[in-house]
């Protein structure tokens, strides 16, 4: 099953300045090259071939940096918040925008990744995303261990493996997750929206699935997170 993928790469980074004053967050380098290209690697491998990234802060250093994707076999494209609608849409807003690309109808599947999240192992497993586009759930969400500065985390999860918003324990949200199309149907082109209240409406469905995931993850929020990453 080939499905296609979103980077989100629009926002601000306000923690991280003065870092990104002049370069946009998923363009900091990680290691020997800019944070985004290690979801770039990780999706070519995983056998996704159209990436869209959306873009908004200091948009057009993300095409001269990253060209058309050739040089990892994907095909990417831009989705220009800053240029079409002067700044970013957030989460909710960003996809229903780049909903043309990714999917042609209400329930097809696409893959989401933060740009700015450091996840090195993560696969974006095709079985996985073949049996979540089998069943009714609109999403499905990767959640990780708590980190100190998020000590609460956001969802927990079922003995169904479905996300719940009350009970312990509490797992964070690691900005990776399988949508299906419909959920951002009622969503207006150009409308700034949170994501949240679309998940909070699935879970409410009994609609939005959840998994722990244990591997190496870092939300590279802060000029110390990235600078621990050495």
């Amino acid at each position: 099953m080939t499905l296609k993928a979103l980077i989100l790469a629009a926002g601000r980074g306000e923690r991280m300045r003065p870092l990104t004053d002049h370069t946009p967050k998923p363009l900091l380098p990680v290691r020997g090259q800019p944070l985004i290209e290690w979801h770039l690697e990780a999706l070519a491998r995983d056998g996704v071939r159209e990436v869209v990234i959306n873009t908004a802060w200091l948009e057009d250093q993300f095409p001269a940096a990253l060209g058309d994707g050739s040089r990892w076999g994907l095909r990417i494209r831009y989705s220009c918040e800053g240029r079409d609608h002067g700044g970013a849409l957030e989460t909710a807003g960003g996809i229903a925008k780049a909903l043309p690309w990714l999917a042609e109808r209400p329930d097809d599947v696409f893959w989401v990744v933060s740009g700015d999240v450091f996840t090195p192992g993560f696969v974006f497993d095709a079985a996985a995303a073949q049996r979540f586009a089998a069943g009714p759930a609109l999403a499905h969400l990767w959640l990780v261990p708590n980190a100190p500065h998020h000590p609460r985390g956001d969802f927990g999860i079922s003995a169904q493996g479905l996300a719940t918003a009350v009970g312990e324990p509490r797992y964070t949200w690691s900005s990776i997750g399988l949508y299906r199309a419909a959920m951002f149907s009622g969503v207006p082109v150009g409308q700034r929206m949170a994501l949240r209240p679309l998940l909070d409406a699935a879970i409410a469905e009994g609609r939005l699935q959840a998994q722990l995931y244990h591997g190496p993850w870092t939300d590279v929020g802060t000029p110390e997170r990235l600078a621990a990453l050495g």
